[in-house]
């Protein structure tokens, strides 16, 4: 019956997740603020995500900062923490498959085997290598180390530093 109870939660969220994705938005002052904050090549990793990766990066940011964090490259890394689930050829992963990554994870020896896969399963390989793939397009664009390293790091399962911050405030969306 808890477990049930358990299930149904996380069904309701999810699809509160979903329906919010479809809505995403960007205030004026949020895009305001992405721009004083990133460098431009990092506002283009920002800029290559669909909307509801910008708005999820953009949530994730806004608790880190009314928790009190205000280190700016913890900041620069959570308005970019995304970014590697763009494809090499810049094309952003389709909501469906986010879906389809958010039941596979639920059999996470199925979800690992799809995501070696690739082929024509290649966005789950992209959602699976995000982070490492985040980490390499930051380095690209001239992130600090230190922003680079948390980025690679903030799925880990024990993170620390920054990436054990950015993973804090990843989880609560």
């Amino acid at each position: 019956m808890v477990q049930h109870a358990k299930e149904q939660i996380r069904g309701h969220y999810r699809m509160a997740q979903l329906r919010a994705a479809l809505r995403a938005d960007l205030t004026p002052a949020e895009v305001a603020m992405v721009a004083a904050t990133l460098t431009e090549p990092e506002q283009r990793l920002f800029g290559a995500m669909p909307r509801y990766d910008q708005r999820h990066c953009l949530d994730v940011h806004h608790t880190l900062v009314a928790a009190g964090y205000d280190e700016p490259l913890l900041r620069r890394a959570a308005l970019i923490h995304d970014c590697g689930k763009v494809d090499d050829h810049g094309r952003p992963m389709a909501l469906g498959w986010y879906v389809v990554a958010t039941i596979l994870k639920q059999i996470p020896g199925l979800y690992l085997a799809v995501a070696r896969y690739g082929g024509m399963l290649q966005p789950i390989r992209i959602y699976a290598e995000h982070a490492w793939r985040g980490a390499q397009m930051a380095a690209k664009a001239g992130s600090p180390p230190v922003m680079v390293e948390a980025l690679r790091h903030y799925h880990d399962p024990n993170p620390t530093g920054l990436a054990a911050l950015l993973k804090w405030a990843d989880e609560q969306h």
